[in-house]
């Protein structure tokens, strides 16, 4: 992982003071060990005109596996292999992060005993980190910088392969940001929207991160248009740790607004007319509905296919009448996510009997996932291209063929209520379709005529009277196959 800050100077202020404000002397290499490798600190170049700090980072992946102890293997086909083969020590990520706050601390802080007056005070500078992964594109990029007060913000994507252009982008983009910035402002913006722009922390959220984050964001994230994002992101979607940082931050907005302490605004809420109640994630509705569908099913043994990061299948795990989970996902990684959600490893023995986790791509028949009451393919079809659905179909409606199907997707039509979804957008980066109201009842009658299911329809979320439901499912249901004693019984009455 690489990084590089720049400024420029003259005489009366040259650009070697960025040292001084660094805590790190231009004139030597330094190295400083981190919890996952080497962080170097070096000046490729250092002159009155101008003075660059690079940041190397050079991460031992067999020691961040080692560290762990074996956590999070929890049973994840080939994630063993997945600790060793990923793009930890060359993309910027959380690691980085981390490393900036150890080696720049006192820079991080606004800290200069030499020089108080330079670190108060913004710099012509120059941030250049190329190759940071970006889910969400160049464009998310652009959306979380922009507004913090850098002139220019250069997101280029990286290609694939460029001898193949027509491969398309990678997830990984070339930043440049050029702005006149306190260090100390660039430093905590990095810090903060590294781990976002990956998209995944390399080490346990605590809830001492809600702290490091109001910390860091102080001043720039309660006003941030994209502040649900980057507090989701940067807390790991951990629900309850993002709630307290949405509150907090909420209440740094409106002391701000009015000029007021936080303390202040804090103590003049009432709690006790404070009626209003929270309204409940639409991926809590969407797991209770189908909790629901499988209990009016009556199933007991149940696929989740695309099981993703192991949701779905922690909330199967905690009711007694699912007596077997098996989650399916084609990517190791989420596997591994899921295990560690599970804590396959601490399970005691009957509760680890119950669940189990298969790597497998649903566009291929899978022999293992016959013989089940129920399949759930929840948030899934949408992330396949169309022409890749007819395979998936036959996969679990042809081959698998459980007694109950639930399939949920994105009500496109309701995408008009969310005030943060730019118009045209899909919900997600990686659909590559979502469906209306009527498109979804087509496909789903198409399948259930051609496999032999009938099909009804649930909506899951508030159901507008004009745009209808967030989300819907299609509840596909097959009558059980006749035991072989009734078959013979129904050929010799039909002789």
């Amino acid at each position: 992982m690489f990084l590089t800050i720049s400024t420029t100077g003259i005489p009366e202020r040259p650009a070697t003071d960025l040292g001084f404000l660094l805590h790190k002397h231009p004139e030597r290499a330094q190295a400083f060990s981190t919890s996952h490798g080497t962080a170097h600190v070096l000046y490729p170049e250092a002159s009155v005109e101008r003075c660059t700090a690079a940041l190397l980072l050079e991460v031992d992946p067999v020691a961040l596996v080692r560290r762990g102890k074996g956590k999070g293997r929890g049973g994840a086909p080939d994630s063993a292999l997945a600790q060793y083969v990923n793009d930890r020590p060359y993309a910027a990520s959380s690691l980085l992060a981390v490393a900036l706050a150890k080696v720049f601390k006192s820079a991080l802080h606004g800290v200069c005993r030499a020089m108080p007056e330079r670190a108060a005070e913004p710099l012509p500078l120059r941030v250049e980190v190329p190759a940071l992964p970006a889910r969400g594109g160049a464009e998310l990029v652009r959306a979380l910088f922009g507004p913090l007060g850098w002139d220019t913000v250069d997101a280029e994507p990286v290609a694939l392969d460029a001898q193949f252009p027509e491969w398309g982008d990678s997830r990984y983009v070339r930043l440049v940001l050029e702005g006149e910035l306190r260090l100390a402002d660039a430093l905590n913006h990095l810090y903060v929207l590294l781990p976002v722009l990956d998209d995944a922390k390399h080490y346990w959220v605590a809830p001492d991160e809600v702290d490091k984050l109001l910390r860091a964001g102080d001043g720039w994230l309660a006003a941030h248009p994209e502040r649900k994002l980057i507090t989701a992101r940067y807390l790991s979607r951990r629900w309850g740790l993002t709630r307290e940082a949405g509150e907090r931050l909420e209440l740094v907005r409106l002391a701000e607004a009015e000029g007021l302490d936080v303390d202040d605004v804090d103590n003049a809420v009432d709690e006790s007319t404070d009626t209003e109640e929270r309204p409940v994630p639409l991926a809590e509705q969407r797991r209770d509905a189908i909790l629901a569908a499988l209990a009016r099913a009556e199933a007991s043994r149940v696929l989740d296919l695309g099981c993703g990061q192991g949701q779905l299948v922690q909330a199967l795990l905690k009711d007694v009448r699912f007596t077997e989970i098996v989650g399916v996902d084609v990517s190791v990684r989420a596997l591994t996510v899921a295990a560690r959600r599970l804590r396959l490893d601490r399970l005691g023995e009957r509760q680890a009997a119950r669940v189990k986790l298969l790597q497998g791509s649903l566009a291929y028949t899978d022999k293992r996932l016959t013989g089940y009451d129920a399949a759930v393919l929840s948030e899934v079809i949408e992330h396949l291209d169309l022409p890749r659905l007819p395979a998936l179909e036959y996969t679990v409606f042809g081959s698998a063929r459980p007694r109950t199907v639930l399939v949920t997707t994105p009500n496109v039509e309701y995408n008009v209520r969310w005030e943060s979804l730019p118009a045209g957008h899909v919900r997600h980066g990686d659909h590559r379709f979502e469906w209306t109201r009527v498109e979804f009842r087509s496909w789903a009658a198409s399948v259930a005529e051609r496999y032999g299911y009938g099909v009804g329809f649930t909506p899951v979320g508030p159901d507008d009277p004009e745009v209808g439901p967030p989300t819907q499912m299609a509840v596909f249901t097959r009558d059980p196959e006749p035991a072989p004693e009734t078959k013979k019984k129904e050929k010799g009455e039909q002789a």
